[in-house]
């Protein structure tokens, strides 16, 4: 909604932590619960959300591959935990064009806030790859078509028709698959024999979150202009923004694992 600047991803970690589904991770977890040790590939790195996020649901020893496009993201990468069990590396690779990218080892692939920009056949070769090296896969927050507030605006249902809509334009990865992205993924692994475990995750950002509001009001407002479908979203957004107490914004998760 700011673009995917280390500065917009920072201030979304928070909502982004907040909402994930925990019984998809606690899928994604006792899954895993007797290795070891475990590599992982993060695709869509950004500055590592994935690695601080999910770390401790994961065995002991980890090996981390961050794949982004973005060198600037990969250079702003953190890490605050036990670099002697978790390691990771960098990658710039534009798995637009190849989404296996992840090394010969790996056990699991996590995606966080990626799917609904991909389109329907980026999805379908993700999971072809996916289902030939038996990988599991964690694809958290994809958006689901869901914009909600409290209180509510005669303009609102608009306003996310007109979002979703724009969700759908090639965002570099062909037509995008927007809020259909969740249960095209899902529908792809249960196809590719993966057992799938799915929940929502939704945003859930009020005025304690003033900046991160502000941000994600202007940047659906900015979609919406695009579409041109509400030609009064500039009032919206005046009003959502004086007056809105909590806005919400609909994700899925998804865990699959290849069925032994």
């Amino acid at each position: 909604m700011s673009g995917f600047s280390p500065e917009w991803l920072a201030l979304r970690e928070p909502a982004d932590l907040a909402a994930r589904n925990l019984g998809v991770l606690d899928a994604c977890g006792s899954t895993f619960s007797h290795h070891g040790a475990l590599a992982i590939c993060d695709l869509g790195a950004g500055t590592g959300a994935s690695l601080r996020a999910f770390t401790h649901i994961l065995p002991l020893h980890q090996q981390w591959t961050l794949v982004d496009h973005d060198p600037v993201n990969l250079a702003a990468v953190h890490f605050s935990g036990d670099e002697s069990r978790v390691k990771f590396r960098v990658a710039v690779h534009d798995f637009a064009k190849q989404p296996a990218c992840w090394p010969a080892h790996t056990e699991l692939v996590t995606a966080s806030a990626l799917l609904d920009l991909t389109s329907a056949d980026w999805i379908g070769r993700l999971v072809a790859a996916l289902a030939v090296d038996g990988v599991a896969v964690l694809a958290t927050l994809i958006f689901n078509g869901v914009i909600a507030a409290d209180p509510a605006h005669p303009l609102d249902a608009a306003v996310a028709t007109a979002f979703s809509l724009h969700q759908t334009s090639d965002k570099g990865f062909g037509p995008a698959a927007g809020p259909a992205a969740a249960d095209m993924m899902a529908q792809s692994l249960q196809d590719a024999g993966y057992e799938v475990t799915a929940g929502d995750s939704p945003w859930s950002i009020g005025r304690t979150a003033p900046a991160f509001l502000r941000q994600t009001l202007e940047g659906i407002a900015m979609a919406v202009r695009e579409t041109g479908a509400v030609p009064q979203v500039d009032e919206w957004l005046r009003d959502r923004l004086a007056n809105v107490r909590l806005l919400t914004i609909g994700h899925r998760d998804i865990f699959a694992r290849p069925r032994r």
